[in-house]
């Protein structure tokens, strides 16, 4: 019996559309994210004493806020990366084992490189 070495057009088409999905919804947290930190300033009805304590919430909030949408930036270029794999018809390949991930973790993680025993082989 011969194993599948990629996936059809139909199934690549299946997956390209789901990873768009997830890019839209990435891309409008991200964005929210960008939003949230440049609107967090507004500490000018407070008295002195607690104008200092949110004015230390609002770093520390910013700097969350920051660290998510890099977080998120690099989830959107790893989408990105899912979509080029996807046109050169080399998406669902585990890099390590050459063999093709399964179908439900492509789903779970569209933009995964490794099948799980590979992952987990690298712990």
């Amino acid at each position: 019996m011969n194993e599948k070495t990629r996936y059809s057009d139909e199934e690549l088409e299946e997956f390209k559309v789901l990873i768009k999905e997830k890019l839209e919804d990435a891309y409008k947290y991200y964005n929210s994210l960008k939003e949230s930190i440049v609107n967090s300033d507004d500490t000018s009805d407070t008295s002195p004493t607690f104008k200092v304590l949110e004015e230390g919430a609002t770093t520390l909030n910013k700097e969350e806020a920051g660290q998510l949408a890099q977080r998120q930036m690099k989830f959107i270029q790893h989408l990105e990366a899912a979509l080029i794999r996807i046109e050169n018809k080399t998406y669902g390949i585990c890099r390590e084992t050459g063999k093709l991930i399964p179908k439900e973790r492509l789903r779970a993680v569209p933009h995964a490189t490794l099948s799980v025993d590979a992952k987990n082989s690298r712990r």
